[in-house]
């Protein structure tokens, strides 16, 4: 991600009071709300929405973004919901953390290769043994088939290339998921990738 890139989201962020919604991504609240509290990457965190929603349970997040317009409204959401999330501005890209954690989210966070590459390479290394990786983003087929997101398929997900990804790891869940969207003109369905993996307590040999 490249300082214009930044910029780019820092005035996208200044234009509404929140571009996205407040409230937690559906597909996070369903895999990740049973999950005993430990210490949590939201990265590619945007306006904070699962960082503070995973503070509220709990956890112990680090939020991560290149737009710091977006940690400042993130900060305020948490504050306004009476909760702790450590808001660090950084390139998903570049990021590194100061130790392993329990869990990773990446939400959405829609790059081209190498860059998405190198985000799921690092991420694995990332994670406490036992440790949960949660990835939802717009997926290749929702530019043909599906509804909203990026125009072009080269910042979408691949279901098997994410998988392919995590080599050694456990997956719990793998699939192209259907997000009903509610438009003006009814519902629409988005196609996104869902992955949800699990670092082993014990790395193979």
């Amino acid at each position: 991600m490249s300082d214009k890139s930044a910029a780019g989201w820092d005035d996208r962020y200044r234009k509404g009071e929140y571009v996205w919604t407040v409230k937690v991504n559906q597909f996070v609240e369903r895999y990740l709300s049973a999950l005993e509290p430990g210490t949590a990457i939201d990265l590619g965190a945007g306006e904070g929405r699962n960082a503070v929603w995973l503070a509220s349970l709990g956890w112990d997040v680090t939020a991560v973004d290149f737009s710091q317009v977006g940690l400042d409204k993130g900060q305020r959401l948490a504050a306004d919901h009476e909760v702790t999330v450590n808001f660090v501005l950084s390139d998903a890209v570049t990021y590194q953390p100061d130790a392993p954690v329990d869990l990773i989210v990446l939400s959405y966070l829609q790059l081209d290769n190498p860059a998405r590459a190198t985000i799921l390479d690092n991420v694995v290394h990332w994670l406490n043994p036992g440790g949960t990786l949660f990835v939802i983003a717009h997926d290749k087929t929702n530019v043909t088939d599906g509804y909203g997101g990026p125009p072009t398929a080269a910042v979408c997900y691949d279901l098997d290339e994410t998988v392919a990804a995590f080599a050694g790891m456990e997956i719990a869940v793998a699939e192209v998921a259907v997000r009903h969207v509610e438009t003006p003109d009814g519902q629409r369905d988005a196609l996104d990738t869902l992955v949800v993996a699990r670092r082993p307590l014990r790395d193979a040999p």
